[in-house]
């Protein structure tokens, strides 16, 4: 299926590995241009940039000022912002409980899970309602509706991504600015199963193998395994595109039938 995001322009955030660097390739793939922002890149993300059709930014997308960097630069070189993918988040299972999460570990989840779209959305705005129609598509959780004491800061702020997402998508539907989000489950990524990542993260504190974390992640899932990053930026992709047309306020799930809710 052509998606029609030839020559489009997008910024993606969290572009260095996992799900972000699946996006940021497969809209290079289908003909657009991409703004690809990370904290410290990646060779896998260098090497997107050598056609000259991404461009790499360097910086904390937890700030202001590193959003503002990543939209400007992407401006700079690309003329303007037809798509912005709020890719970045973060989790470090709580395995002490409620109790030992300090105000600084509630502040982390929120600057990482939360306002970091929502400094990307400021800066990227007034870009994509000039060349509306035009998307924002946010990266969030099934953990925004199945709460977790083991990632209980996390689940909080992404179900305030989510509620952020649903009120932008009202106000800004008017101005031709479609909002959607995407909530995989476990997603084969570094985030997960990388060192110091949630599985070898709950090994320890459980006295388990990080083996027998991961298949338990998903015993129960109808599918039983792992979403593969790529399988998430097609989703995205379908949504940052005219085919999703109509679509706004949505939240589109992939996670193997972990939500049993309709």
């Amino acid at each position: 299926m052509k998606l029609g995001l030839d020559g489009r322009t997008a910024v993606v955030t969290g572009a260095g590995r996992g799900i972000g660097l699946a996006v940021a390739r497969a809209l290079r793939d289908e003909g657009a241009f991409v703004g690809a922002g990370s904290l410290s890149g990646s060779a896998e993300l260098t090497s997107l940039t050598e056609d000259g059709r991404t461009v790499s930014v360097l910086g904390d997308l937890t700030t202001t000022a590193g959003c503002q960097a990543l939209v400007d630069e992407t401006v700079n070189r690309f003329g303007g912002i037809d798509i912005l993918v709020n890719n970045v988040g973060g989790v470090r299972p709580r395995t002490e409980g409620f109790q030992a999460t300090t105000d600084a570990d509630w502040q982390w989840a929120l600057d990482v899970n939360l306002l970091s779209a929502v400094r990307a959305t400021r800066a990227a705005l007034p870009h994509l309602i000039r060349s509306a129609p035009s998307t924002i598509v946010t990266i969030c959780s099934v953990n925004a509706t199945l709460p977790d004491p083991g990632v209980i800061d996390y689940s909080a702020a992404k179900a305030a991504l989510r509620s952020f997402c649903k009120s932008l998508s009202k106000e800004l539907g008017p101005a031709g600015v479609r909002v959607n989000t995407v909530s995989p489950g476990p997603v084969e990524t570094a985030l997960w199963l990388g060192p110091g990542g949630v599985a070898e993260t709950l090994s320890r504190a459980q006295g388990v193998d990080a083996a027998t974390v991961r298949e338990a992640a998903v015993a129960d899932t109808p599918t039983r395994r792992f979403t593969h990053p790529d399988e998430v930026a097609q989703v995205v992709l379908l949504l940052a595109s005219s085919t999703a047309a109509n679509i706004t306020g949505a939240d589109v799930l992939i996670d193997g039938g972990m939500v049993t809710t309709m």
